[in-house]
């Protein structure tokens, strides 16, 4: 793994428990997009990536997040997690393309549900 992956995910735990705008905004490109899903329309650009995480956001201890890299091809990462909360267990996949600041230029992630 790499210093800039190893960044970037504890500036995402670090968004993800604080849900503070700034710590969000820092991941992203101003012109990122982050798919919730690979076939959804994304969130386009850092204010609605920030607009949105805020709307969804999970609140500070609410659940756990665990990952590991699993591949990396060029700019592009894999991010293999998973996030537990009280009442359900879910698996995570995501494809992160790294912009040459370190920031994410586009994010997708797919989950499955474990307890379904």
């Amino acid at each position: 793994m790499t210093e800039r992956v190893q960044n970037w995910m504890d500036g995402y735990l670090r968004a993800w428990e604080s849900n503070a705008p700034d710590d969000i905004r820092a991941l992203f490109t101003e012109e990122a997009v982050y798919y919730t899903a690979p076939f959804r329309e994304p969130w386009r650009g850092v204010d609605d990536i920030v607009t949105k995480w805020l709307e969804r956001k999970d609140e500070p201890g609410y659940a756990s997040f665990t990952w590991h890299q699993v591949g990396e091809d060029g700019d592009r990462v894999f991010i293999q997690g998973e996030t537990v909360y009280s009442d359900t267990t879910f698996s995570n996949l995501w494809m992160l393309d790294f912009a040459a600041d370190g920031r994410v230029a586009s994010f997708t992630e797919w989950w499955m549900d474990q307890s379904a």
